[in-house]
């Protein structure tokens, strides 16, 4: 494969900083993604990387039409774009509950779903529903050790799962169980995500005991994902995947996946003779991790931050350099799920020009609703 695939011919038509996708890169992973699975349908992919409606339906024309998400934005993006079945990964409580209810009746034909975990919001979304003549689509959110949501799954859930079929307003759809966060080497989160979902598989077992036959588990993130792939009744939900980026492709070598989406930035200033400072701050890179591990220039791999602030990203680049303000560097965020979201728009690649735009929808918190 070509080492600069990503130089764009009309670079200087583009302003900085920017994020740029590159569709047939986009397809080439979504045609990998279902080449994982023995059935397109055990397919739920997260949309929070994406948050397009452009990305949702090159997935919905490769067969897939379930989905995840994690914000009511996302899943009225989900709406908007006729995708037929969502999972808000999220528990609906305070005013999140109504916005739900509402996303229900505005867009009906798309079958949606949330997640819950405790008997109290059980009985308040059974109540929001039930007056409104509706019912709820619920999965049971699962602690599998993220220790992040979700209730561990014992006796306890068990009861819940229980205590939430018999409600009016509720219909339990299934189990919900995040690994996403599981580390390591292929084999030890093999080991780990085995481990947590020995739990899941028990339980449910002693639901299908009580009569609970119709139980649909959905399972993991980009991480776990070749692991639950395996495992034949699961829906994989994994995310990351349609764009990649460099903390995925470093840690998980053994996907099939390829970088994108990137960030275009310029070197504006040249504040010493070993460093340059590029337009690249925090309002334009995820910024969670530590500064050596925001972003990787794969043009100038030896370029090492020095300082980030809201607009700026200063990097030394040893004596002798040859950068001048106005150049040009492609970068591949660590983390492209928190950079995107930064953006209004992605602007497209084809045919190593400009082409268009994708404008990121669901980074907003509303939409209409």
């Amino acid at each position: 494969m070509e080492t600069n695939w990503y130089n764009i011919e009309n670079i200087n038509e583009l302003d900085s900083p920017a994020l740029v996708v590159y569709p047939q890169r986009v397809k080439e992973n979504i045609t990998a993604l279902v080449s994982m699975v023995d059935d397109v349908q055990r397919l739920r992919p997260h949309i929070k990387t994406n948050k397009t409606k452009e990305a949702t339906q090159l997935m919905m024309e490769a067969g897939i039409t379930k989905f995840k998400c994690a914000t009511i934005a996302e899943a009225e993006m989900l709406g908007l774009s006729g995708a037929p079945d969502v999972l808000l990964a999220y528990q609906p409580v305070g005013p999140k509950l109504q916005r739900f209810l509402h996303l229900t009746q505005q867009y009906p034909s798309t079958r949606f779903a949330c997640l819950v975990d405790n008997t109290a919001s059980a009985r308040e979304i059974a109540a929001a529903f039930a007056a409104a003549g509706s019912t709820a689509l619920v999965y049971l959110d699962l602690n599998v050790g993220q220790n992040r949501t979700g209730i561990a799954p014992d006796e306890t859930a068990i009861a819940l799962y229980n205590y939430c079929a018999q409600l009016t307003g509720l219909s339990v759809a299934g189990l919900h169980a995040y690994d996403g966060h599981v580390r390591g080497t292929l084999e030890e989160r093999t080991a780990t995500s085995n481990e947590a979902f020995a739990r899941v598989e028990k339980m449910q077992q002693s639901l299908q005991i009580m009569g609970y036959n119709d139980i649909t588990i959905v399972a993991g993130g980009s991480p776990s994902f070749p692991i639950h792939a395996k495992r034949k009744e699961v829906e994989c939900s994994p995310g990351t995947f349609i764009f990649w980026d460099k903390g995925y492709s470093d840690q998980c070598p053994e996907q099939p996946f390829g970088i994108a989406a990137l960030v275009v930035t310029r070197v504006v200033s040249l504040p010493s003779a070993t460093t340059i400072c590029i337009d690249l701050g925090h309002k334009s890179v995820a910024a969670e991790n530590e500064l050596a591990k925001r972003v990787f220039f794969p043009q100038a791999p030896e370029l090492k931050p020095v300082s980030q602030s809201e607009e700026h990203l200063v990097l030394e680049a040893g004596a002798g350099h040859s950068f001048k303000p106005g150049d040009v560097l492609y970068g591949i965020p660590q983390h492209v799920c928190p950079t995107v979201a930064l953006y209004e728009r992605a602007y497209t690649i084809e045919n190593r020009r400009v082409s268009g735009e994708w404008k990121i929808m669901a980074r907003d918190r509303k939409i209409s609703l």
